[in-house]
């Protein structure tokens, strides 16, 4: 079991860093690339194929190291094979959200049908609520992809953790899935640090959202429904708070929720002074410590309930102070902020 582990592991970050390398060459000379804008930060064409290294990166090793496939993984792999392809074409046509919801929401019930579920109700009620749920959390990592380095430094630790939640479990080929994304994430990293040289675009953030939250929902964790409600909160921690923020955000300033802008966590912890290279240290620490509590509830050493209150409490808390940090022209709070101009600001390129 190790020796297919470390090649996973091994292979996925060298497939991304490499494959990342060649495909920035391909998109610059293609024009496939982020234009520079009112609301972006990055002042020259930014080529945005990484997302295809990662999930490349990740299902070559799975495909070729897996030593027993079962219908759950293998239908794991295709659904996120799918949802990666649909956010290609998004990437390069600009697809409108339909089409995207439906693949989303397809490859969502097809991972419900074949086991996943949060089992909280005891009825079809499971059903909806799982589907809606890995739905919105694909969806959230695409929202959480707005800053060099964000969303690629919250993936690699999430998929890590869920990759040592299945290893509990004896879920194999789970296992190598999670751990082969995490380490994709790593070497797209490379080129997604601050200053970066490439960004993953919709390929990648809907492939790592879908494959974090299917594979949230179809690891076997023993405690019963508030501990898989705990290790879902725990693990998506970043990514829930990030979404139900600029949810909030947007409703309160009369801004549609289908645009973008720089009201995400990571902008207001820009608007408070941070450098780019503080902000992913912060949220590594904030998706870090939210997963070694799920580790705890996973070896049921921590009580799901204890979990599940205490995750929310904390981020009520977090929304209700990142809230008041100016992020709107009509905005008027007294919270201290530092200004900064509007250049230093990185785009939501959701």
């Amino acid at each position: 079991m190790l020796a297919p582990m470390a090649g996973a592991a091994v292979g996925a970050l060298v497939l991304a860093d490499v494959l990342s390398g060649g495909l920035r060459r391909l998109a610059l000379w293609r024009g496939l690339t982020d234009d520079p804008g009112l609301r972006k930060a990055h002042a020259r064409p930014m080529p945005y194929l990484g997302g295809v290294a990662i999930a490349l990166g990740t299902l070559i090793p799975v495909a070729v190291l897996v030593p027993h496939w079962d219908v759950r993984l293998g239908v794991l792999v295709i659904a996120s094979a799918a949802v990666a392809a649909v956010g290609l074409v998004d990437d390069l046509r600009c697809l409108s959200p339909v089409p995207r919801l439906v693949t989303e929401s397809l490859a969502a019930m097809a991972v419900v049908l074949i086991g996943g579920r949060i089992a909280a109700f005891g009825n079809w009620l499971d059903l909806i609520v799982t589907t809606l749920w890995i739905v919105v959390i694909t969806n959230s990592f695409n929202l959480l992809d707005n800053m060099d380095g964000a969303a690629a430094t919250v993936a690699t630790v999430v998929a890590g953790f869920l990759a040592w939640a299945a290893f509990l479990t004896g879920q194999t080929g789970l296992v190598l899935f999670l751990l082969a994304l995490s380490a994709g994430c790593f070497g797209f990293l490379i080129h997604n640090w601050t200053p970066a040289r490439m960004f993953m675009g919709d390929a990648g953030s809907l492939f790592i959202g879908f494959v974090i939250s299917a594979g949230a929902v179809l690891i076997d964790l023993p405690g019963g429904p508030m501990s898989r409600i705990a290790e879902m909160l725990l693990v998506t921690f970043v990514a829930t708070v990030d979404t139900c923020l600029v949810l909030l955000s947007r409703r309160r300033a009369g801004r549609s929720l289908l645009v973008g802008g720089t009201d995400h966590i990571s902008h207001r912890l820009r608007r408070l002074g941070m450098s780019i290279r503080q902000v992913t240290f912060t949220l590594f620490a904030a998706t870090l410590v939210p997963c070694l509590f799920g580790v705890l509830v996973t070896e049921q050493r921590l009580s799901g309930s204890v979990a599940v209150v205490g995750v929310t409490v904390v981020a009520l808390s977090m929304i209700w102070l990142l809230l008041r940090v100016p992020v709107y022209p009509a905005e008027r709070t007294d919270f201290p902020v530092r200004p900064i101009s509007a250049r230093a600001l990185s785009t939501d390129r959701s």
